[in-house]
């Protein structure tokens, strides 16, 4: 539990004002072979409800961030609905539990207009997302990265050793799609 939460600190503290540059976006067509921590994990199944999802190493439990929605109808109060598949337990669907949701993975959203809502992660609120219909009609979320906007659909921190406290992260890494040509935007860096 107290890991998952360092985790998240420590992928958010990377939009911290420091002095580290991040690299600049890498375009990579979809059928090239993903990099190589990425081949031990699943991809979730396939629902027209997800927004994104967030991977990471030790184990391939996935949180997942799913639109809450019924009859086409986006719940207000509760937009987005996340779960943990723990695939390290016969890819099981598990609620997060008070801690992570309250100080980890959970998130804060905040109705902007019709449909438009401000999300922010629990562990970093000062890093903005935004949950809103795209061009295809269907709601998305979208995130700043570079002074670029990309349609998020997943998060991947690969951590090496370090300790309870401090892991060593090596990269935090940023999968979306960038709405306007529809190429596949990949950002990556050491925090």
């Amino acid at each position: 539990m107290r890991l998952l939460f360092i985790l998240l600190v420590s992928f958010f503290c990377a939009y911290l004002p420091v002095n580290k540059t991040l690299d600049k976006f890498i375009y990579k067509p979809a059928l090239t072979k993903p990099f190589a921590a990425e081949d031990k994990y699943p991809v979730p199944p396939d629902n027209a409800n997800r927004l994104f999802y967030i991977q990471r190493t030790p184990n391939t439990n996935t949180i997942i961030y799913e639109l809450n929605a019924r009859n086409g109808q986006v719940d207000e109060e509760n937009p987005i609905n996340v779960y943990w598949i723990k695939y390290a337990v016969d890819g099981q669907k598990e609620e997060l539990n008070y801690i992570q949701r309250k100080f980890a993975y959970g998130i804060i959203t905040k109705k902007l207009s019709n449909e438009r809502y401000d999300v922010r992660f629990v562990s970093y609120k000062k890093f903005p997302l935004l949950l809103m219909k795209a061009n295809d009609g269907k709601y998305h979320i979208f995130a700043t990265v570079e002074q670029k906007q990309i349609m998020l659909n997943r998060i991947f921190i690969n951590i090496e050793g370090g300790t309870f406290w401090l892991p060593n992260i090596v990269y935090v890494e940023f999968k979306g799609t960038d709405p306007l040509t529809g190429k596949e935007l990949i950002q990556r860096f050491k925090p």
